[in-house]
């Protein structure tokens, strides 16, 4: 079983091999076609809008940012003018330099978006997604989660001492793979990863991600409080939790030395898991590195948990203040959730600059409560999407998108929404526009990993993760087709286009009906990471 592992591990690092030589083959690659982003908001009043343009874009293979654009190229010979300007050539003549070159369809509705950042996201819970039980959050961990997190672990290993990822077992591998396949495949350029306790199975999913190409925030779960975890799968005590989290903390700087793509982040579960202690010495250690590392948790998720941080910690007057004494709270922080959170809480942990992972396919399907997204927003709290597999029955950011819309929608209607808002009638404005949802799943994520620079848009001189979307062509002679008796229209997945919607009701038809069979390609740091087959 070794030797096969070993050449699992191989075979990965063949791939990445192979994709780096592809995309180093030219100086350049150029994008042709038509791109769609949404440009940063300068403010907390603008609200977001879709910007299209038609044109090119070309990025560097030497570090996949973004060079330049030219929105004036809107034909053959003028592509062909443009490249002769810089001294290139696509492949049809030998004067310059060759550069790849890269075309959007418009026939099939083709365009580039940027690539989706997942806030949150728990790995190894993979092979759980639609599993709920007939109970809450608290229950569901014991009956689903911790058991299938346990098994990512060796027996034979309690006190956690191996770092190699070999030792990780087969079919926690396979899960690994598969959830980086998959959320690579459904657009999903960036994930901040929630692992499990096993140092050996958290640096398989950096190496994963590393080989596969997809940009992680790969985070080792502690939790060592015994009045709460379960006896078989907790940290042997602080130390042992806190010397482990290390461990993979030195995996993942010599895999990725330069963070270009994997970094690590400081995971607490959430507080009831973890006593004072390692809270306060995972605080330490994030604080310890230059710059901080990340830390991803949970807060505020249901309110028999925020009943629980009360009981387990009195001396603090909020789930917030939990983490705040412990130094948790911080500019690089992510919070998942946020659904019940005070008043108090929500201006500390803006205070602190710490950031929302929303999660709505989640809070809905555990029954969690409806997140108030547009209070967090309009309180300059820094919002992105999460799909929180498995408690998200989905590894989509583009569903987490349309959730939020529909739980928006549904604000009005929750007594706890309408205590924040004095029980003012309803004016609409708690529900997200497709504009904002996507402004979340991009720009908002961007921002909630600290990358608002470098990610989630098509800026010059931001990093090229991207996808080209394609939504199908409209057929332009409904009599032949009738003739031949056929209704086929073209269409990719269930988007269906007539050929008399406007770009921006194209784009309202995918985000609320679109899936991965409409993403053909993912860009990560300009290499090509994925295709559909």
């Amino acid at each position: 079983m070794l030797s096969n592992l070993s050449r699992f591990f191989v075979g990965v690092l063949a791939l990445l091999s192979a994709c780096s030589t592809a995309a180093a083959a030219y100086p350049y690659t150029v994008y042709r076609g038509t791109f769609i982003h949404l440009p940063r908001l300068n403010s907390t009043s603008d609200k977001p809008e879709l910007d299209r343009n038609q044109g090119v874009v070309w990025v560097s293979s030497t570090d996949g940012r973004i060079k330049g654009y030219d929105w004036t190229v809107n034909d053959d010979a003028s592509f062909q003018s443009f490249l002769s300007s810089h001294g290139w050539n696509d492949g049809t003549s030998r004067q310059g330099t060759k550069v790849g070159v890269v075309k959007s369809n418009d026939a099939r509705n083709e365009f580039f978006f940027p690539g989706f950042i997942d806030t949150h996201i728990h790995a190894p819970q993979f092979p759980n997604i639609g599993l709920f039980g007939s109970s809450g959050l608290l229950d569901w961990l014991n009956e689903y989660t911790y058991p299938t997190e346990a098994s990512f672990g060796s027996k034979s290993d309690p006190k956690n001492q191996q770092t190699d990822p070999k030792k990780t077992p087969p079919a926690g591998l396979r899960v690994y793979d598969e959830v980086v396949n998959r959320t690579l495949a459904h657009g999903t350029t960036c994930a901040s990863y929630f692992a499990t306790i096993h140092v050996p199975a958290t640096n398989a999913l950096a190496a994963l991600c590393h080989s596969h190409g997809q940009r992680a925030f790969i985070g080792r779960v502690c939790m060592d409080n015994k009045d709460i975890c379960p006896s078989y799968y907790i940290d042997q005590s602080t130390e042992q939790g806190l010397n482990a989290t290390k461990s993979t903390i030195d995996y993942i700087h010599t895999l990725d030395p330069n963070g270009t793509l994997i970094n690590p982040i400081i995971t607490p579960r959430f507080a009831p898991s973890c006593s004072n202690a390692s809270l306060e010495g995972l605080g330490k250690l994030a604080a310890s590195y230059t710059p901080p590392l990340h830390i991803q948790t949970h807060i505020a998720e249901t309110l028999d948990e925020i009943a629980l941080v009360h009981q387990l910690f009195p001396e603090s007057s909020s789930y917030a203040d939990v983490y705040d004494k412990a130094h948790l709270l911080t500019q690089r922080t992510i919070l998942a959730h946020g659904v019940h959170l005070s008043k108090d809480e929500r201006t500390l942990i803006r205070d602190r600059g710490s950031k929302i992972s929303h999660c709505p396919s989640s809070n809905s399907a555990l029954g969690s409560g409806l997140a108030p997204v547009r209070i967090l927003l309009d309180e300059g709290l820094t919002v992105g999407l999460g799909t929180d597999v498995s408690g998200g029955y989905s590894p989509s950011i583009l569903e987490a998108a349309r959730q939020a819309c529909l739980v928006s929608r549904l604000l009005q209607y929750s007594s706890e929404y309408q205590t924040m808002t004095g029980n003012a009638p309803s004016n609409g404005s708690e529900k997200l526009s497709v504009e904002e949802s996507l402004y979340l799943a991009t720009r908002g994520g961007a921002a909630v990993v600290d990358m608002a620079d470098d990610i989630g848009g098509f800026d010059k001189g931001m990093i090229w993760d991207a996808q080209l979307i394609e939504l199908g062509s409209v057929p332009n002679n409904t009599v032949s087709l009738v003739a031949r008796g056929t209704t086929m229209s073209g269409a990719v997945g269930n988007v269906d286009l007539f050929g008399d919607e406007t770009w921006q009701e194209k784009i309202q038809k995918w985000m609320w009906s679109g899936d991965d069979r409409n993403v053909k390609n993912v860009w990560v740091q300009g290499k090509l990471v994925h295709t559909r087959g």
